[in-house]
C-alpha cells in the first residue's frame, strides 16, 4: 500500500510539474500581462530570493535559450539578456529595470558556476615542493603566523607548532590540494591578528579571551586545543562541499552584487574558521577524538542558517570588511 501511494504521489507530482505548472504560468501571464521573469523581478527583493527564483525559472524553462542562459559566458550575458527580452516580447524601453535586474541575477548565477570551477581547479592541483610558488606560499604561511620565530629549516618539527602533523606540511595537503594552502595563507595574511589569536587559542585554549570566571561558568575546565593547520584544511573541505552542493548560494547571492569570486570564497573560509573556533570552545569536547562530532554539528548549524533566503554570513573581522550585506 505504501509503495502504491508513493508511486501515485510521484505520478501526480510529475503531472503537476509537466502540465499544471505550465498552465498556471500561462494563466498568470494572461491575468497580469507579465511573464514569470517579470513577476519575479518586480515582486521579489534583490538578493538570494530573487536570484534563486530566476535561476529555477530559467533552468526549468522549455525554451533552450532560457535553459542555456545560466551557463552563458560572462561576456555574453548582455547579448543573452537582449535575446531573452526579444523571445519574451518585452520592450526594453518600457521595462528598463527588468534588463538590469536580469543581468545582475545572471552575473551571480554564472559567477557561482565559474567559482566552483576555479575552486575545483585549486583542489585538484597537488602541492609540489619543486614548485617555487608553492614553496613561497608555504613559507609565507609560517611567516604570517609566527612572525617572531624564524623557521630553522624547510623540513622541521617546527611545523607542528602551527598545527601540521609532521616535519613536512606537503603531506597534509593531499585531501584539498592547493586549496587548503590558499585558504590558510589568505586567513594568515589578510587578518593576521585574528589568525594568530586563533592559533594561540588552539594551542592554549584556557588562555583564550575567556576570563577564569567565564571558564568556570561555562564549565570549560576540560577544554582542549586542536591542530590549527589540520583544522583549517578540514574547514576548507567544509567550505568546498557547501559551495559544490549549492548551500552557499544564499550567502553569495546576498553579499555579492555581481559575480562571486575566489576572494569571496576565501573570505567565507575565514568566517568559518573564526566561527568554528568559537564553536569548539563552547562545545568543550572531552578530547580531540570528538572532532568529527563537533565538526558535523557545526556543519549542520551553518546549513540551517543558509536555508534562510535572507541569510548572509556576517563576517566581523578585517578579512571580510569588503563584503556587502544587501
Amino acid at each position: 500500500m505504501k509503495h502504491f501511494l508513493r508511486m501515485l504521489f510521484q505520478v501526480c507530482l510529475y503531472f503537476y510539474c509537466k502540465f499544471l505548472w505550465r498552465c498556471l504560468k500561462f494563466v498568470m501571464r494572461k491575468l497580469t500581462g507579465r511573464c514569470e521573469l517579470q513577476r519575479i523581478c518586480y515582486n521579489t527583493k534583490p538578493g538570494a530570493s530573487r536570484t534563486m527564483k530566476i535561476e529555477t525559472s530559467l533552468r526549468d524553462s522549455k525554451s533552450k535559450l532560457l535553459q542555456t542562459s545560466v551557463t552563458a559566458h560572462p561576456d555574453a550575458i548582455e547579448k543573452t539578456i537582449e535575446d531573452i527580452m526579444e523571445l519574451k516580447q518585452i520592450n526594453p524601453d518600457i521595462n528598463p529595470q527588468l534588463g538590469i535586474s536580469l543581468q545582475a541575477c545572471l552575473l551571480q548565477i554564472v559567477g557561482y558556476r565559474n567559482l566552483i570551477a576555479d575552486v575545483e581547479k585549486l583542489r585538484r592541483e597537488p602541492y609540489d615542493s619543486d614548485n617555487p610558488q608553492h614553496e613561497e606560499m608555504l613559507l609565507k604561511l609560517w611567516k604570517f603566523l609566527k612572525p617572531n620565530t624564524p623557521l630553522e629549516s624547510r623540513i622541521s618539527k617546527q611545523w607542528c607548532e602551527i598545527g601540521f602533523q609532521g616535519d613536512d606540511p606537503k603531506t597534509d595537503f593531499r585531501g584539498m590540494g592547493l586549496l587548503g594552502l590558499y585558504n590558510l595563507q589568505y586567513f594568515a595574511e589578510r587578518d593576521s591578528a585574528a589568525a594568530q589569536q586563533v592559533l594561540s587559542d588552539s594551542l592554549h585554549p584556557k588562555c583564550s579571551k575567556f576570563s577564569k570566571a567565564e571558564w568556570e561558568k561555562k564549565r570549560m575546565d576540560k577544554a582542549i586545543g586542536y591542530s590549527f593547520a589540520i583544522v583549517g584544511i578540514n574547514i576548507t573541505d567544509l567550505a568546498y562541499n557547501l559551495l559544490v552542493s549549492g548551500a552557499l548560494k544564499t550567502h553569495f547571492y546576498n553579499i555579492a552584487p555581481e559575480a562571486p569570486t575566489l576572494s569571496h570564497f576565501q573570505q567565507t573560509f575565514c568566517y568559518l574558521m573564526h566561527e568554528f573556533h568559537k564553536f569548539w570552545i563552547e562545545e568543550d569536547p572531552m578530547d580531540i577524538m570528538e572532532f568529527n562530532r563537533v565538526r558535523e554539528k557545526f556543519r549542520k548549524r551553518i546549513i540551517k542558517q543558509l536555508q534562510n533566503p535572507d541569510m548572509a554570513l556576517c563576517p566581523h573581522f578585517a578579512a571580510s570588511e569588503g563584503l556587502i550585506n544587501m
